[in-house]
């Protein structure tokens, strides 16, 4: 079962956190920059080498620090078919490191656009009889607030390996206008955590959790500890940390009490930590290894992962 996997390489590493990878040309060093514009020009295919390099090398630095990665599509698709190309080969390249991968695409539709999605994202794409992987992902984010119909199309991959993370309470402040709003007796973004359970059925893996994985913010510590007393088999994917707001203490309660059931995510905070020396960006990588590293010792501050 994918959680399973993805649960094997936080205790492996000692690490619950993943890399955001949300590419900028304002996030990637000068040199970085021109260096692709000298090849490619001033332009859509110049930035996206630019984000492929930036990318990679990132991925390179973390490999033995950080067992996951999320790689926001929104970023990459901005700079139109070179940037999907890039993300095409900044998600394989994350796979062959051994990097757990999901793709952050928070899609919600439904009928045939839902199933191609999950066709494309989580299986293999059919061409006169040819199948073809054009994304090598582990799971995915998905906007469940359309209902069952914009799920149950992903739901037979989650039995092959791949999961997916279902929006329940995110991290932007206007969330509380939508998720937070009373239907009954419950409050709707708890509503959406029970249908992830509903959802559920037989795919629960060997860590007792859910292969539907659920999106809590790290910004409202007090949500995430009612949530994580409630829902002790739904697996939480924590988004929000560091430049968001959110801290190793908000985190904390996202966890059960062995330190397993979340995985706590990170971009600019990681990304941009060479900016903050305010040099050049030659030492990015290494300024990326000292900011994951300090995230996780921060984390482990309070968690202890058996």
């Amino acid at each position: 079962m994918s959680i399973d996997v993805l649960q094997a390489k936080i205790r492996k590493l000692k690490n619950p956190s993943a890399v955001g990878l949300d590419p900028q040309l304002a996030y990637i060093p000068r040199f970085i920059q021109e260096e692709a514009f000298s090849a490619y020009g001033k332009t859509l295919q110049g930035a996206a080498k630019a984000y492929e390099v930036f990318c990679k090398g990132i991925l390179d630095a973390l490999k033995e620090i950080v067992p996951a990665v999320k790689i926001q599509s929104a970023y990459f698709e901005a700079l139109g078919h070179d940037g999907i190309l890039t993300m095409e080969n900044v998600n394989r390249y994350a796979k062959e490191l051994g990097y757990y991968v999901i793709m952050d695409h928070m899609r919600g539709d439904v009928g045939i656009v839902a199933e191609v999605c999950a066709q494309s994202y989580l299986g293999s794409v059919c061409v006169d009889g040819q199948e073809y992987t054009p994304y090598h992902c582990d799971g995915i984010t998905v906007n469940g607030y359309l209902g069952s119909d914009g799920i149950s199309p992903f739901l037979p991959y989650c039995k092959e390996g791949k999961n997916v993370f279902l929006l329940v309470k995110t991290s932007n402040k206007s969330s509380r206008e939508v998720q937070d709003l009373i239907s009954g007796d419950r409050v709707i973004h708890t509503v959406m955590a029970d249908l992830a359970m509903r959802w559920s059925g037989d795919l629960f893996g060997r860590s007792g959790y859910s292969e539907i994985a659920i999106v809590v913010g790290a910004t409202n510590p007090a949500i995430l500890k009612n949530l994580r007393e409630k829902y002790d088999r739904l697996f939480f994917l924590v988004p929000g940390y560091g430049t968001q707001g959110g801290s190793a203490k908000d985190v904390q309660y996202a966890f059960d009490r062995f330190g397993h059931g979340a995985l706590v995510s990170a971009s600019r905070s990681i990304l941009c930590a060479w900016q903050k020396d305010g040099g050049d960006g030659e030492d990015y990588l290494i300024c990326a290894q000292e900011a994951a590293e300090k995230m996780r010792s921060d984390i482990l501050k309070f968690i202890t992962i058996l």
